[in-house]
């Protein structure tokens, strides 16, 4: 006996750090997509409350204070945001449900778990991603040095992330972005350099497509691709005047301790990088790199297991470092002569790197 189809509503959910620019790009859309609710939440750190409010063009429908365990985005996901768009969406009163995520929070994080566990949303799917920009601040947005907590914009005390390293996470996850304000041509560049080859950019939400919004815009297998870690496909062309994007890659793994000595420059400065690389004393190691506007992350992935090692990072920027840039990081790959005496697996019980991949004991 067949299982019956269940009937699905779309859901386009809208991400950024900026909830001026989120707020308009959300009104846009409400008015142009076929009997929209607005599911916004906020989340007050402070208080440990998560705000819900549920509208459509009747006016409210929910205004709901929820006090969490702990106020942070993974309990918020799993006590409220995506049980709510499940119930909204199940009771089939709305032809489609935009979803003003939290500010600075990732619609990755909602994406899969929707797509790992789809029995905790069945009637829900995934239409479109937008990221909303403001844009004339979106220079310093996505290269500056500025802290989310220093903004008032943590999403949990422990949120140690940089506004340009999720600000450009949101990019380059969206399947369309809507720009508010001027954005100079330097920055739109910019945008396009980070986000996926054939996204949307348009300066306000009623210039995009209502049908294209609530259809197939995003694809989670393509957009999981893009994000990934480990990244083998070429990079996109940047035909720009103003940014440029390399490619730093090679399938030697990197020296621990030339890599400590060399790490800001490699990944510090007013640039977005992000990648995989390895290193011997951890040869079955993913480890990722993450960085813009002079703040980086590094950890780890998962194993290798059977695919081939690699260290690739992709670097985009509007300075004009971008030589120096590859002579610093062929300087801390292995060199013929280490690789001939040692080998690409070292046996050691510290390498410098514990404070970011953990024991060595535990991560190789």
């Amino acid at each position: 006996m067949r299982a019956r189809k269940v009937a699905t509503t779309p859901v386009v959910l809208v991400t950024g750090i900026d909830d001026d620019a989120m707020a308009s790009a959300v009104l846009g859309m409400q008015w142009d997509l076929p009997q929209a609710a607005v599911m916004r939440h906020t989340l007050d750190v402070s208080t440990q409350r998560l705000t819900r409010l549920v509208s459509d063009l009747t006016g409210v429908v929910e205004h709901v204070y929820h006090d969490l365990e702990h106020a942070c985005v993974s309990c918020a996901l799993r006590e409220d945001i995506v049980p709510t768009l499940e119930r909204l969406a199940a009771s089939g009163r709305w032809g489609s449900i935009v979803a003003h995520l939290p500010v600075g929070v990732e619609a990755l994080q909602v994406c899969r778990v929707i797509a790992m566990h789809p029995a905790a949303a069945p009637h829900v799917r995934i239409s479109a991603v937008v990221s909303a920009l403001d844009g004339p601040r979106t220079h310093e947005d996505l290269l500056g040095d500025d802290l989310l907590y220093e903004r008032g914009l943590h999403s949990s005390e422990d949120d140690t992330r940089g506004v340009a390293e999720t600000n450009a996470a949101l990019v380059e996850y969206a399947d369309a972005i809507v720009v508010r304000g001027e954005i100079a041509d330097a920055d739109r560049d910019l945008v396009r350099a980070l986000a996926r080859p054939g996204v949307l950019l348009v300066p306000d939400a009623s210039e995009l497509d209502p049908t294209a919004l609530t259809g197939r815009m995003h694809d989670h297998e393509v957009t999981e691709d893009w994000v990934d870690v480990v990244r083998r496909e070429p990079i996109p062309h940047v035909s720009s005047p103003h940014v440029w994007t390399t490619e730093l890659r090679s399938d030697r793994p990197f020296h621990p301790e030339r890599l400590l000595a060399n790490i800001e420059a490699l990944g510090g400065g007013r640039r977005r990088s992000r990648g995989c690389f390895w290193v011997p004393t951890r040869p079955s190691q993913i480890c990722a790199w993450d960085g813009a506007g002079g703040q980086l992350s590094v950890g780890t992935a998962a194993p290798w297991g059977r695919f081939e090692r690699l260290t690739r990072i992709i670097v985009t920027g509007l300075d004009d470092d971008h030589e120096e840039l590859a002579r610093t990081f062929e300087s801390c790959l292995l060199t013929d002569a280490e690789i001939a005496a040692h080998g690409l697996s070292w046996s050691t019980t510290e390498d410098g790197l514990e404070p970011w991949l953990g024991d060595i004991r535990r991560a190789a």
